[in-house]
């Protein structure tokens, strides 16, 4: 499998993008988030999220993020993985403020989402992912330099069987507007190796 540009599909358009084999840039509309019900009751489904789709099983991507433009609390960009309005992963680094911004992911199962963060400083204006499936199992992981990945979280998606969509994604939940720059885009063969620890309790 490989990263086809030409195989994206909108879900949302934004008002100005620009894609090409490299590299791909979205402006990002003001009010436009993606979150569903938990804590803030909420229920915002209007980001722009640029999407493959395959049945491919066991896969790993890779992309680079740059939110220089960003400076505004909540812009964000990054990867997704959007099946419908109340079943998706998400993860991104948001501007908080001029000393600190949130690297963090979101899973949304059944309509309702988690926010898992830690904090890093404001000065970070680049991020990798690397966002692996095994079947219905998800990994995202990031890296400061492409090279190195830590995890940041282990889930599953009640509808991420089969066929899925997955890609890109930039949204202002403000009052705001940047520039999401993603390169070195890149699908592999899964990184994500099986569990080789501890066995299964037996049935």
């Amino acid at each position: 499998m490989k990263f086809d540009e030409n195989a994206l599909q909108w879900t949302r358009e934004p008002g100005e993008y620009a894609i090409g084999p490299d590299r791909i840039e979205i402006t990002t509309l003001p009010r436009t988030d993606l979150w569903q019900r938990t804590y803030y009751h909420f229920q915002n489904d209007n980001a722009p999220v640029l999407q493959m789709e395959t049945g491919e099983p066991y896969f790993s991507f890779v992309v680079k993020t740059d939110f220089s433009g960003s400076q505004h609390r909540f812009d964000q960009c990054g990867i997704v993985m959007y099946l419908d309005s109340e079943n998706w992963l998400k993860a991104s680094v948001e501007y908080e403020n001029e000393t600190f911004q949130h690297l963090g992911s979101v899973v949304t199962n059944g309509g309702y989402s988690d926010w898992a963060t830690t904090e890093i400083p404001a000065a970070v204006r680049t991020m990798w992912y690397r966002l692996s499936r095994r079947e219905d199992d998800y990994r995202v992981e990031c890296s400061p330099d492409g090279q190195r990945f830590t995890q940041m979280r282990i889930c599953h998606m009640a509808k991420g069987r089969g066929n899925i969509r997955f890609g890109l994604y930039a949204c202002s939940p403000e009052d705001s507007s940047f520039k999401a720059v993603f390169t070195n885009m890149e699908l592999t063969d899964c990184v994500w190796l099986p569990h080789d620890g501890q066995a299964p309790d037996p049935v």
